[in-house]
């Protein structure tokens, strides 16, 4: 009797261990890996030289596979692809196996990441060192359950991609320029061709269509002094001449403009800096980290941003293409001044409304819900390439820096930042208002 009393206590506390260990897997946990991973996407997004549009579909799709694959570790998170648009049912998890959430998310967020992207080894290397530390410590079999779930949950996420007409939008006739007075045209120093023209063709994540949130028109082409398109235009004009160094600063930190060519002499070449999308990224990132967010927080906080961000670019770009207006540089020079050069590379894409005052107001409203109205951080993002960082007292004032600083940089009339900016706000309302998400 005394030997099955023995072996009914081992039993138990065996039993009680791994009941422990199943627990201990499915609690949210430290943020650190989840940080790195996008850390690394920020990288291989400026290596790759996406352009804004095309940046914001890798991080939307990327974070919900990282999000939907890590949310059982608490099922009080509401799935964020049952609201969106065109997205299948999602695979759950077998209530009869043990997994460990967080591998699953990494292996999710790194299969879309490596289908979405050029630069794979990259991501690859970090994916490797991620999960070869993770799985110190994990069962075998638990950690290939995980493994398995986290490429199912992709393979999920990665249908709807493919069906977001994105290869159509790629596969388009080149677009050629209006020939008429105030639409756009290719722009100095390099008349690249437009970027994404036919942008407006894809699928959004929470919009009933890429117009719902159509701006009213900019102001009429006139060389007329007394008309509103000439007034803005001697603005830009004549900030561009009065540029004091903060304004100068301003404008260099909200660059972002990923194809950016330098000259030198005969030899030229390209500068590779984050999108607006990146930076907005980044900044998610440092307010994860100041607010110490559990992994799951983390993971809702970058799918959220970058959804917004997603669907930020499609109604800007909408408009781009649907108003083909002509930037500052074009016009100067047409009928000011000849030599005439912004501060800023102007970058190759029709003028209005501004993608840096839409996707920041979008993404600012967002992130505003998560944080609060008061969240002071320090952006860093520019700190390596171009040595600043600035400090901001909230979400809110930084996207209007971000707004303001196109005219700094004379590729935007005021119309398309304010007008963006309102565009943004509304967007990123109905965002917010309509999404089901945990409150931190």
């Amino acid at each position: 009797m005394r030997n099955l009393a023995t072996i009914f206590l081992l039993l138990l506390a065996v039993s009680c261990q791994q009941k422990d260990m199943k627990q201990q897997l499915i609690v949210p946990t430290d943020a650190t890996y989840l940080n790195q991973s996008v850390r690394r996407l920020n990288d291989v997004v400026i290596f790759d030289i996406f352009s804004p549009p095309v940046a914001s579909r890798v991080y939307a799709y990327s974070t919900l596979a990282a999000f939907e694959a890590g949310r059982w570790m608490d099922t009080s998170y509401h799935s964020l692809t049952a609201q969106l648009n065109g997205f299948p049912e999602l695979p759950e998890p077998d209530s009869g196996k043990t997994y460990d959430f967080r591998i699953a998310s990494i292996r999710a967020f790194f299969s879309i990441t490596q289908k979405l992207t050029f630069t794979k080894d990259s991501s690859r290397i970090t994916e490797e060192q991620i999960l070869k530390e993770m799985k110190d410590g994990v069962d075998h079999d638990v950690y290939r359950t995980s493994l398995l779930f986290g490429e199912a949950v992709a393979e999920a996420i990665w249908r709807r991609a493919a069906k977001d007409n994105y290869k159509e939008v790629q596969g388009m006739a080149r677009y050629a320029p209006s020939d008429k007075p105030g639409k756009w045209k290719v722009t100095p120093p390099d008349y690249l061709d437009a970027v994404q023209p036919f942008w407006t063709m894809i699928k959004p994540l929470v919009m009933d269509s890429s117009s719902q949130f159509k701006p009213e028109p900019p102001p009429a082409f006139s060389a007329d002094t007394a008309s509103q398109f000439y007034k803005e235009m001697k603005e830009v004009y004549d900030v561009s001449k009065t540029l004091t160094e903060e304004q100068k600063t301003v404008a260099r930190f909200w660059d972002d403009n990923a194809a950016a060519i330098t000259y030198k002499g005969h030899m030229m070449f390209a500068n590779k800096k984050p999108s607006p999308g990146g930076h907005w990224m980044n900044i998610s990132a440092i307010a994860i980290k100041k607010s110490n967010l559990n992994w799951l927080q983390a993971a809702q906080t970058y799918a959220l941003v970058a959804v917004s961000m997603y669907d930020a670019f499609i109604s800007c770009w909408d408009e781009k293409f649907r108003s083909e207006y002509i930037r500052p540089v074009t016009a100067i020079n047409e009928i000011m001044d000849k030599n005439w050069l912004p501060f800023l590379q102007t970058p190759p894409f029709p003028e209005y409304t501004s993608g840096h005052s839409v996707a920041s107001a979008t993404i600012a409203a967002m992130l505003t819900s998560i944080f609060g109205d008061n969240f002071a951080f320090t952006d860093d993002y520019e700190l390596p390439y171009i040595g600043i960082q600035r400090d901001f007292p909230s979400f809110i004032k930084a996207s209007e820096e971000a707004c303001v600083s196109r005219l700094y940089g004379g590729i935007h009339f005021k119309a398309a930042i304010v007008n963006g900016r309102t565009q943004g706000r509304a967007l990123g309302a109905f965002v917010v208002g309509k999404l089901r998400y945990k409150k931190i």
